[in-house]
């Protein structure tokens, strides 16, 4: 006959280490510094509500304000204490999750009305042996409408030995009636320096070898939550067998290597699009996460960002060597637009990526998105470069043009051009840069070519000589909605001083041959006849001047400039194309006030 031991069940580093008392919370010293003095002094709500991320402590917090609501001490003769002392029956029975009198109630699974009602019918009852009746309602937000309801009575006007505790993820989910009537703590998320010393001591006495830099991977990765850097420590020990290094840690949660991510931003940033997916594609090989990988990416972007505006934090504790020199150097090449632009791409990538059937590719795409708009010239170097002689569209086109042939008549006007950058992996164009006040020539066409002239100015006695000195006539006698039908919805078939005639469209007043021939009668004191008629008539004003404005955009997409613009960035527009006479004029009209500004 053979002697068995059972052997004692392991138990997970969360479970084994989580805290008894309040020392031994880590990260919440303005919650544990407003207990103790809510319980050194007396003053104990009838409600608390803990919030805060998963894993930061709050059912484990809501545990230990029960034991120290219900401690009586080792001799038994004790009151409410901010330090538990654990041999006690109660602390005993709370920690080992079977005292009578602390119930703990998963509200994601209770959630009707019923279960509340149960609860309320038991707290008219006195506790059965310890000083409070302590009700824990973890991720209380999932309760329905109803059931908060039946919950409020009781909870603002709850009996001297009944105290309720609340737990949840979601505090904005709760609703306002109910948060008024409790005492609110806001859990939040751990250092990572305290995350690591915390961890480095666990794994000290679990006989666990872990290198600082592996530990740092487990902080970063667990966000702030002690939970869940526990559960990826307790993972790291057995996946290394007790001993754990970076390279292992990298493997177990896919992350790809920190010198590699520098690698690829370099890559990407100097438009290698060939080298920036080989190290796409070996990361990828080895366990790495394509999200993760940008994830990274936008990381350094971000620290890149800071290292630009604030060179002094890659002297801060805690920094690498190579985010540190490496990081630096990069900071220093690459300028503000071109980090900010990169951020942006990447944020926007990573979504694609996150939804893409096939996560490799969607980031492969976003790499060569990404490598090509960095190829691209900012809008200061696109305007040197096409001012430089012997440049497709430069310096010499623009020679020629601000000289211009001797009498030809040419007009100069500016043009703003937009470029709009698509992506190869058909996304759509993402703007990129504005290019504003190019000055080319426009060559005018001949006399017998010209659409209608702008709208001269009405005579001095009031009597309009032309159609267009009509409508702004009642533009300034601020008659709106007729110049408004009679510029878009009007088609002009005769106009002479004393008689119109026009064909409407269906969208003009039917009053208006009536309206316009009686103001005109009042404005000039002269009769007016104004007509309808039947024949087509010329194109409306509005039709008219809309004609000339693409005619002006058609003559200067034709300048050999602007062609050099476009072709440069492909996918440009042109937007607009304004009168440089009339801003020169502008100005002249100007700089006499500045001048006389000056003078004073």
């Amino acid at each position: 006959m053979t002697d068995t031991t059972s052997a004692i069940p392991y138990r997970v580093l969360a479970r084994k280490y989580r805290p008894a008392s309040f020392s031994g919370l880590i990260g919440q010293e303005a919650l544990v510094r407003t207990l103790t003095n809510a319980i050194q002094s007396g003053r104990l709500a009838h409600a608390f509500v803990l919030t805060g991320v998963r894993g930061v402590g709050k059912t484990t917090t809501a545990r230990i304000i029960a034991r120290a609501l219900n401690c009586v001490g080792a001799d038994g003769k004790g009151g409410p204490t901010i330090e538990p002392c654990g041999v006690c029956e109660h602390c005993r029975a709370i920690a080992e999750d079977r005292h009578v009198d602390v119930l703990e109630m998963d509200a994601a699974s209770r959630t009707g009305v019923n279960d509340i009602r149960e609860l309320i019918d038991g707290v008219r009852y006195r506790p059965t042996s310890a000083r409070f009746k302590i009700y824990i309602i973890d991720e209380v937000h999932m309760l329905s409408t109803a059931a908060f309801n039946a919950l409020l009575k009781t909870l603002e006007e709850p009996p001297e030995h009944v105290k309720f505790i609340f737990a949840t993820t979601e505090i904005r989910k709760i609703p306002v009636t109910v948060l008024s009537r409790c005492q609110r703590f806001d859990l939040r998320r751990v250092d990572m320096d305290v995350l690591q010393a915390h961890f480095s001591g666990i794994a000290e006495k679990e006989g666990a070898s872990i290198e600082p830099a592996a530990l740092a991977l487990i902080c970063r990765a667990a966000d702030g939550s002690v939970r869940d850097g526990l559960s990826l420590l307790d993972q790291a020990i057995a996946h290394g067998a007790g001993q754990v290094s970076e390279a292992q840690v990298r493997d177990m949660l896919g992350l790809a290597d920190r010198a590699c991510v520098f690698d690829l931003f370099d890559a990407v940033m100097k438009g290698d699009v060939g080298t920036a997916l080989g190290l796409m594609t070996g990361q990828y090989a080895v366990g790495a996460d394509p999200v993760v990988i940008l994830q990274d990416m936008l990381e350094l972007t971000h620290w890149l960002t800071r290292l630009k505006l604030a060179p002094d934090m890659a002297d801060a504790i805690g920094v690498s060597e190579t985010e540190r020199v490496r990081g630096g150097a990069m900071a220093k090449g690459l300028s503000m637009a071109t980090l900010t632009r990169a951020w942006q791409m990447l944020l926007k990538g990573l979504g694609e990526v996150r939804g893409a059937p096939s996560p490799l590719q969607a980031a492969e795409m976003v790499l060569v998105r990404l490598a090509f708009a960095a190829d691209l010239p900012s809008p200061a170097e696109a305007l040197e470069a096409l001012r430089q002689p012997g440049s497709s569209g430069g310096g010499g086109h623009a020679g020629g043009v601000s000289g211009g042939p001797a009498g030809g008549g040419h007009a100069l006007a500016t043009t703003t051009v937009t470029a709009s950058v698509s992506g190869p992996a058909g996304g759509g164009s993402q703007p990129v840069m504005r290019v504003q006040s190019m000055s080319v020539v426009q060559v005018a066409e001949p006399q017998s070519q010209r659409l209608p002239a702008p709208a001269p100015e009405p005579q001095a006695d009031d009597v309009p000589a032309t159609f267009e000195a009509l409508i702004v006539l009642l533009t300034e006698k601020r008659e709106a909605v007729l110049s408004a039908a009679l510029s878009s919805a009007v088609h002009l078939v005769h106009y002479e001083i004393g008689r119109i005639e026009f064909r409407p469209e269906p969208a003009a007043p039917p009053d208006l041959a009536t309206r316009v021939s009686r103001l005109l009668g009042e404005w000039t004191g002269r009769p007016w006849l104004v007509s309808l008629s039947r024949d087509p008539g010329q194109a409306t004003l509005r039709e008219q001047s809309l004609e000339r404005e693409i005619k002006r955009k058609q003559d200067a997409a034709n300048h050999p400039l602007v062609q050099a613009v476009l072709s440069t960035f492909p996918g440009a527009t042109i937007e607009a194309v304004r009168d440089l006479i009339e801003e020169t004029a502008e100005a002249d009209l100007a700089e006499p006030e500045s001048a006389n500004g000056e003078d004073e």
